[in-house]
């Protein structure tokens, strides 16, 4: 007989292990700090992922742009910032760097053209950027359609023409006169393109003026066409038919425009992008009679 049988109390009279179930309490103080770790690292994480390209363009002057607040817009839209500014190595240039955004990331793109937007006053009176009056200058950009770039080379002033499409012919004269940069063309008195840019000609005895058509009215210029300055009033006496005085606009008299016309001549083909035209003083009395049939499309 065992001493469990010999003894039946004995056995009931054993202690009995008690267990304790450890639970881990997390102190209320830390609550705070671990919820603003989340939300902090979720900021930067959204931050991140807005994050596109990398790109530096080169300006001749950077007067206004600075770090971390001049934005680089699309129509109006931000789509980058400027992160640094900085001279080039020859201290000729200025080097803008800056960071898209990913939605942007196209942008970065060979033929995409970037210029800063500051306060100018235009012609005819017309005051362009002003609202970089109170917020500082900011860098446009008119996208390219070519490889991916990450350099660029900006422009020291805006492009007159914002819509690529379009007819670019050299207008040449032996003076510039009062004609400039936004100097208006005109066909039958309505404005169908202006001058982008003017420079003297390669050997320096002439004036070449670029001239940028409108993509609606391209066909109307041909290889016949011509043109003549209108800047200025032309006032002209005579006997019988008294005083005459001729003037395209108000806007041409003040900054100065050339207009053109095209003869009724079925063979004369389209001018094409570089096509060469004379710029005469004055127009022959039979090119302000000249009417040909030429289609238009629509307006888009």
């Amino acid at each position: 007989m065992s001493d469990s049988q010999e003894h039946p109390d004995v056995a009931e009279e054993l202690p009995k292990a008690k267990v304790k179930i450890r639970r881990w309490i997390f102190p209320v103080v830390w609550v705070v700090p671990v919820i603003a770790a989340i939300v902090a690292g979720y900021v930067v994480y959204d931050r991140v992922r807005e994050f596109g390209p990398r790109i530096t363009i080169r300006f001749k002057d950077g007067s206004g742009v600075k770090i971390g607040q001049t934005p680089i817009k699309y129509r109006g839209v931000p789509i980058g910032e400027v992160k640094a500014v900085e001279l080039s190595e020859d201290q000729r240039h200025v080097l803008v760097k800056a960071r898209l955004r990913r939605s942007a990331a196209s942008i970065a793109r060979e033929g995409s053209v970037f210029w800063i937007v500051r306060p100018e006053v235009g012609i005819g009176g017309n005051i362009t950027g002003l609202g970089t009056v109170i917020s500082g200058p900011e860098i446009d950009v008119l996208p390219g359609t070519g490889k991916a770039k990450s350099e660029f080379i900006g422009l020291d002033v805006p492009p007159v023409a914002l819509d690529r499409k379009g007819l670019k012919i050299v207008l040449r004269s032996s003076r510039l006169g009062s004609l400039k940069r936004n100097s208006p063309v005109y066909y039958r008195g309505i404005e169908v393109g202006a001058a982008q840019d003017t420079q003297l000609s390669t050997n320096a005895t002439t004036v070449d003026i670029h001239v940028f058509i409108k993509q609606r009215y391209a066909n109307l210029v041909r290889s016949s066409s011509k043109f003549w300055n209108v800047s200025g009033v032309d006032v002209s006496i005579g006997l019988l038919r008294g005083m005459e005085i001729n003037m395209e606009s108000l806007r041409s008299l003040v900054a100065g425009g050339t207009a053109f016309a095209t003869p009724n001549d079925p063979k004369a083909q389209r001018a094409k992008d570089g096509t060469v035209f004379q710029l005469y003083d004055k127009p022959q009395k039979e090119w302000l009679e000249w009417t040909p049939a030429i289609p238009i499309p629509p307006e888009s």
